[in-house]
């Protein structure tokens, strides 16, 4: 199917007003329950539009959109959006803030039990994971955005004592989330020899190279990645960036599940985030360190430096966590590149230092490249090798290709992808707990959008294109059919028998993360077309061809030539300067205007031949 950001936001938006809104009364929670995460997911995905995308915006009533305000017209006239969106902000903050005023980021429900016998401890339930620190930084900035222009709207700039409230009390839970990310981040170094090191090399070792030459490669590559580690990143993790003076010492970066075990105070920010102990194995888990990335991402654009959303200690946290996230996504960069040959990325799956293999860290693996490739200006020949990946994992996945019967592949989708969160069975003596990963198809769909936009290979990006629309295909089959219908997520609308019943209650986790995809789309489609070496060939050529006709013409033109001749000339004239003026910058405009002007060159040749023939 199409993908169409415009229709499927709004139809999206119109699901959650039938699902959530009763006239009175906002519902938090869908499947699951209600906890920090999935109440950050389910306000983002009203807010992260609203304040990405101009034809979304709430803020001004003067200036919403006609088809917006339709959908929304159940919340009111476009004088009651923007209040009802500050009531939801202000519900949010609410339920995540403890009897303390302190921010919470309790994962609740997404926290399951590696033993079946045993349910995690009331305890557990309120850890906090990274997953809820990222999503609070993102509801944050979108929040602290949508307030600043509101009040610019309807105020006029005048202070509002609700306004200046909430403000602050998102300004105090972004600061709070920046801290848990900066105590997050994990250095893991480790000899070579242990089996975590063995892991790596042999994840890496593609050409069949001997150890040694394998393991100097790595430190080579990897080195001026260590070097920013020793000096820059030094906040929070101290202990293990001081084990990287070894040089005998392999290592990988990125984020735990939470607060590291080892992480150390930060002593300047007033709050006990900051000096919370944390339990987490000082171990990077690929699902994390990409969702504190894409949080990241939002923090470190340059729109958020423009409205000075940020106090003096919040820059502080930015630039710790801008430079943690320079450095890991240079180091997985080049990790799933590494060697002259085959990507060690290519070798599906990814196995990681803990010995776990799956075709979902192969597809983080490539998601944090994408990222990386949109940083910095990415080669033709990386973007071809990440679509032939893309393109294997589709049909691995089970997108572009029929599941059989008792499918392993399947798994990917339901239940999803456990991963053993360590360190959680010392909370509250509870049993060893685990995360589920079920966004497979919304995170290969949301990397294939930037790749595309990122492209300007002709047969790259149409078969990005291809892959993303036979995505879209299937999550869309995934969509509510009973309860909140139009929302996400119902694997068995694709797994026909897989799934155990059809869901009714929303999923805000993989609605959330379709929201995010559609927002990718739009700024593809909003970047101009990619100026097609290709077409800029054939458009030179045809240019040439009509220059030269015209240059004809004007040979045999005289001072006696009708006025309709000249008007065609001076058009023709005018369409091929215009077709040389745009040749560097839109090849297809060029083919246009150079098409016009030829016609109009081939309506002087037929006016001749007709009125020789009737002498």
């Amino acid at each position: 199917m199409r993908i169409q950001p415009r229709e499927q936001i709004l139809s999206i938006w119109e699901s959650m007003i039938d699902a959530c809104w009763d006239s009175e009364e906002w519902h938090w929670g869908g499947q699951g329950g209600s906890n920090a995460i999935s109440d950050s997911e389910q306000l983002l995905c009203l807010l992260y539009p609203a304040t990405e995308i101009e034809i979304f915006a709430l803020h001004n009533p003067d200036r919403i959109e006609t088809d917006v305000r339709n959908v929304l017209s159940r919340i009111g006239g476009p004088t009651r959006i923007g209040g009802f969106v500050v009531r939801l902000l202000e519900e949010y903050i609410a339920k995540n803030t403890d009897a303390d005023g302190q921010p919470k980021f309790a994962a609740g429900h997404y926290l399951k039990s590696a033993d079946p016998a045993r349910s995690p401890s009331d305890a557990q339930r309120r850890l906090e994971v990274v997953d809820a620190y990222s999503m609070s930084l993102t509801v944050c900035m979108a929040g602290l955005r949508f307030l600043r222009d509101y009040q610019g709207a309807m105020w006029q700039g005048r202070p509002s004592e609700v306004l200046a409230v909430l403000s602050e009390h998102l300004s105090a839970r972004l600061t709070a989330a920046m801290t848990g990310l900066v105590r997050s981040f994990v250095v893991n170094p480790m000899h070579p020899k242990t089996p975590e090191g063995q892991a790596i090399i042999q994840m890496l070792n593609t050409r069949s190279r001997t150890e040694q030459t394998v393991i100097s490669g790595i430190k080579s590559s990897l080195e001026r990645v260590r070097a920013r580690l020793r000096s820059d990143v030094v906040l929070g993790q101290e202990k293990a960036v001081q084990e990287l003076e070894d040089w005998e010492l392999l290592f990988e970066c990125g984020w735990s599940w939470g607060i590291a075990e080892d992480a150390s105070h930060i002593d300047w920010i007033d709050a006990p985030i900051a000096s919370a102990s944390g339990i987490a194995e000082s171990r990077p888990y690929l699902y994390f360190t990409m969702v504190a990335l894409d949080g990241i991402n939002d923090l470190v654009s340059p729109r958020v430096g423009e409205l000075g959303l940020l106090d003096e200690k919040q820059h502080r946290l930015a630039q710790a966590l801008r430079t943690r996230w320079e450095l890991t996504q240079s180091y997985w960069s080049t990790v799933a590149r590494f060697g002259g040959g085959a990507w060690p990325l290519e070798d599906i799956p990814w196995r990681t230092s803990d010995g776990e293999q799956s075709d979902y860290y192969s597809l983080i693996v490539s998601a944090v490249l994408i990222q990386d490739l949109v940083q910095r200006a990415a080669s033709d020949d990386d973007l071809t090798r990440a679509v032939a990946i893309f393109d294997e994992l589709a049909g691995r996945g089970r997108i572009i290709r029929r599941p059989m019967k008792d499918d392993p592949a399947v798994a990917l989708h339901t239940p999803g992808v456990r991963l053993n969160l360590r360190g959680t069975e010392s909370a509250d003596d509870g049993p060893a707990l685990q995360w589920e990963v079920s966004d497979f198809s919304a995170v290969l769909l949301k990397r294939m959008l930037q790749a595309a936009r990122l492209s300007n290979n002709v047969a790259a990006r149409d078969k990005l294109m291809e892959l993303s629309k036979s995505a879209m295909d299937h999550l869309d089959q995934r969509r509510l059919r009973m309860g909140a219908v139009g929302l996400w997520d119902d694997p068995s609308g694709v797994f026909v028998g897989e799934a155990d019943h059809s869901e009714t209650e929303p999923s805000w986790y993989m609605t959330e993360r379709l929201i995010e995809c559609l927002v990718d789309a739009y700024r593809t489609y909003r970047e101009p077309p990619p100026n097609w070496p290709e077409l800029q060939t054939v458009a030179r050529v045809m240019l040439n061809t009509a220059e030269h006709r015209f240059d004809q013409e004007l040979l045999g033109a005289t001072i006696e030539d009708s006025s309709d001749n000249r008007d065609a000339l001076d058009r023709v004239e005018r369409h091929i300067d215009d077709a040389r003026r745009m040749i560097r910058e839109d090849a297809a405009t060029t083919f246009v205007h150079t098409l016009n002007a030829l016609r109009e060159l081939q309506g002087l040749v037929d006016g001749r031949d007709d009125a020789s023939r009737n002498v």
